[in-house]
């Protein structure tokens, strides 16, 4: 089944009916692993708990636009919790389990949200705001078990059904608010990068709450009526080819790190890959030796797109047309991109030129916008072009090169992390009287967050004691791997911290 990506957009459209309602129903949606067990969901029992949960929601006097934060382990209830929300025409918050409380509160905070779902274990520091109000992962499970099911709510393309918090270029994480239209803005990787259709099995290695697990892991398949595989058991490198010589996909998708694992501690040629046709990637830029060192050890392709959170990966390399290492892919069919100048306008760089990556904002998977963040947006917007912070280049056939980020954000495990962030979390640190961080380079394809700290006068830490502060007020992908001590921070004459020189080894 082909999925034509130039079908106009329906006015109506809940983001939630548009994958589940009318599918198969005994068709298997969802197949969450641990490795050894199998929880295996089917379209029908998936679209029925996801309209059990959105009554249940609106039976806690929740209202359309009313944010519901999802705060539990990586497990099938978080896919169904999240869809609900949306089924319900509230706005779904994904958050990670390994978020500390502290962060978690912020979250909270910020959204105003109007319920947390939350599981054991996974508690905030403070007390909630007046007006927001838990529930409890046990009492999802008894609405999913027995509960009356919702009619989908009627939705406009343009009402918003998720929010995502990503960092930026400030020491707090920022919303971005997705439409319903999200979903259905993301048809042209079908063919622009997936090669996705109704009988593919995808294996996604994310956790639940990222969105390129919520999107190439569960709303694409979905979307083209496929099935997902998630897995849900210990962080191991060498499960993946066990995962796919059992459960036979088609597709695999992570990011370029873990495929390096896999390879250094996976052994893929002593397992049975066959099923596969081809992998993808994204979250990292895709080098072109360990391209090389995939095809060798199995034989088969990885497909590389370039995205961000604010418009899914509107670049790829279409799967099954031949791989140009090197580059992130093309813009996909229906795709308005270009490359402008760093120092501003709107007249595209000509091919060959390095400047700032810029989607059009037609482009019904582009947000609606940061929430409640004004000044943000209009930093991103130039006429009718939203431009990040990534820079690009494009060849005369329209390949596209990614060339870093123009701004500080660093990149770790798939994952945008603000310095800012893991700076402010430091400097409270009793010895600590100034920290910088910055991507340090432990090799030519290795990266890790890196702290430079000068100590106050007369105090004494080690990099551990640092380390272990970090650990409490950041969750595991932000805090930083290596700690240097330093007399002083480089700065420029008017006294800002020059990361560029910190990043050098």
């Amino acid at each position: 089944m082909a999925i034509d990506p130039f079908l106009p957009l329906p006015p109506r459209l809940n983001m939630a009916r548009y994958l589940l309602d009318g599918r198969p129903p005994g068709k298997t949606a969802l197949i969450v692993t641990t490795g050894t067990e199998d929880e295996v969901w089917t379209y029908g029992a998936v679209a029925q708990a996801v309209r059990r949960i959105a009554f249940g929601y609106r039976a806690k006097g929740l209202l359309p636009g009313d944010r519901v934060m999802i705060r539990l382990d990586n497990e099938a209830l978080y896919a169904i919790a999240f869809f609900g929300a949306i089924a319900a025409g509230l706005i779904a918050l994904p958050s990670s389990a390994m978020l500390t409380p502290g962060e978690a509160d912020f979250l909270v905070k910020d959204s105003g949200a109007g319920a947390v779902v939350i599981a054991a274990g996974l508690g905030l520091t403070e007390a909630l705001p007046s007006g927001t109000q838990l529930i409890d992962r046990a009492e999802i499970l008894d609405w999913v078990a027995s509960g009356p099911e919702a009619d989908w709510a009627d939705t406009h393309a343009d009402d918003p059904a998720y929010i995502i918090f990503t960092s930026g270029t400030t020491s707090r994480p920022k919303g971005v608010l997705h439409a319903q239209r999200s979903a259905w803005g993301r048809r042209p990787m079908f063919s622009g990068w997936h090669g996705i259709g109704p009988d593919d099995v995808v294996l996604h290695a994310g956790a639940f709450n990222w969105t390129y697990t919520l999107g190439v892991g569960l709303t694409d398949p979905w979307a083209a009526g496929a099935t997902s595989i998630l897995y849900a058991g210990p962080k191991d490198p060498a499960v993946w080819p066990r995962l796919i010589a059992r459960h036979r996909p088609s597709i695999f998708a992570t990011v370029p790190s873990l495929y390096r694992q896999i390879l250094k501690y996976g052994d893929p040629a002593a397992h049975d890959l066959s099923s596969l046709r081809h992998g993808l990637s994204a979250g990292e830029a895709l080098p072109a030796a360990l391209l090389e060192a995939w095809r060798a050890a199995t034989g088969l392709e990885l497909y590389e797109a370039l995205g961000m959170s604010e418009l899914s990966t509107p670049i790829g390399q279409p799967a099954g047309e031949p791989v140009r290492p090197g580059f992130s892919g093309r813009p996909q069919p229906g795709r308005r991109i270009a490359i402008l100048p760093v120092e501003g306008g709107t007249e595209p760089l000509p091919p060959g030129d390095i400047g700032l990556l810029a989607m059009h904002r037609s482009d019904p998977g582009m947000m609606l916008g940061y929430w409640n963040r004004p000044d943000e947006d209009a930093e991103v917007l130039r006429g009718e072009w939203f431009v990040g912070g990534d820079l690009a280049e494009a060849d005369p056939e329209g390949y596209i090169t990614y060339r870093g980020r123009n701004d500080d954000v660093m990149n770790a495990m798939g994952y945008r992390v603000s310095p800012m962030e893991v700076e402010a979390a430091l400097a409270d640190h009793p010895a600590v009287a100034e920290v910088a961080v910055a991507e340090l380079a432990v090799s030519a394809e290795i990266s890790v967050i890196a702290a430079f700290v000068v100590l106050r006068e007369g105090a004494l830490a080690e990099g551990a004691d640092l380390l272990d502060w970090a650990s409490a007020r950041l969750a595991p992908y932000k805090r930083p791997r290596e700690v240097v001590f330093m007399d002083h921070l480089p700065r420029t004459v008017n006294g800002k911290v020059t990361r560029k020189t910190l990043r050098k080894p």
